[in-house]
């Protein structure tokens, strides 16, 4: 008798499990980065045409309201080469059923005809890198920078921080949500997303973005960064020494049709 009650609780624990997971992932959005990568003006021509008539309506149409698209800074090594859109997903199952959306409306399908059909011999990209992330615990959803000021003239830093190994990037991780992303809040460096890296061509990495008026502020914002009493308190923790060891930069700015 004790043996087939086994069974039934054991199921139950499985059941309380998975639903208390899935709640908690409820709670963090998930970040798709697409970088597109890009050899000429006609495909980056084509790339926006594709985004601001075709793309971003329809995915404010099944449920994304804001979607950012970024392109190099004209003293970066990969301006005119690169075309950055990042799309905040509420769920996984958002992301999961986006595609099966889009393949169903039919305003969507005819606004990106020439980018859905391009011919082999003239392709709108070269190629597609994508990063998928879960947002951090400390903060779990994506925020709208508030900074204001011409589209043109904005900063929107972009870093990957790469560690060693697994347990490494854990505690880079530990380490923002323990008080280094209170830093950046605290001297008003406008983060929109934090995420965790779960899928991509850097990993073990995970990926911020913080934004700026112009690139002076940028610059006077880091600088202030750099000698914040909790910051040197926290650089020096021993449970924080040696857990990465690559610090890739970005310095984008939003295109006119970007939400943000």
């Amino acid at each position: 008798m004790k043996t087939k009650n086994l069974i039934p609780i054991s199921l139950l624990f499985l059941f309380a499990f998975v639903t208390a997971t899935s709640f908690a992932q409820g709670k963090r959005d998930f970040y798709e980065l697409r970088t597109y990568h890009i050899e000429n003006a006609s495909q980056e021509s084509q790339l926006d045409t594709y985004l601001e008539k075709a793309l971003l309506p329809a995915l404010h149409r099944n449920g994304v309201a804001k979607v950012g698209v970024f392109k190099p800074v004209a003293s970066q090594p990969d301006a005119g080469k690169k075309v950055y859109l990042f799309i905040p997903y509420s769920s996984m199952k958002a992301y999961s059923k986006m595609e099966g959306k889009l393949s169903k409306d039919q305003t969507y399908q005819t606004a990106g005809s020439a980018y859905i059909n391009a011919p082999h011999d003239n392709p709108p990209y070269k190629r597609i890198e994508t990063a998928f992330m879960q947002a951090f615990t400390g903060q779990p959803r994506f925020t709208e920078s508030k900074v204001t000021g011409p589209k043109k003239d904005r900063v929107y830093e972009l870093r990957s921080y790469e560690s060693q190994t697994e347990r490494l990037y854990k505690q880079k991780v530990k380490m923002f949500n323990s008080g280094e992303m209170d830093i950046f809040t605290k001297l008003d460096f406008n983060p929109v997303f934090y995420g965790e890296v779960m899928a991509g061509a850097n990993m073990p990495n995970l990926m911020y973005m913080t934004t700026f008026t112009n690139m002076e502020s940028r610059d006077a914002h880091w600088k202030a960064f750099g000698t914040d009493p909790d910051w040197d308190r926290m650089k020096v923790m021993p449970e924080y020494q040696n857990i990465m060891n690559r610090n890739d930069q970005r310095l984008l700015y939003p295109t006119d049709y970007s939400d943000f």
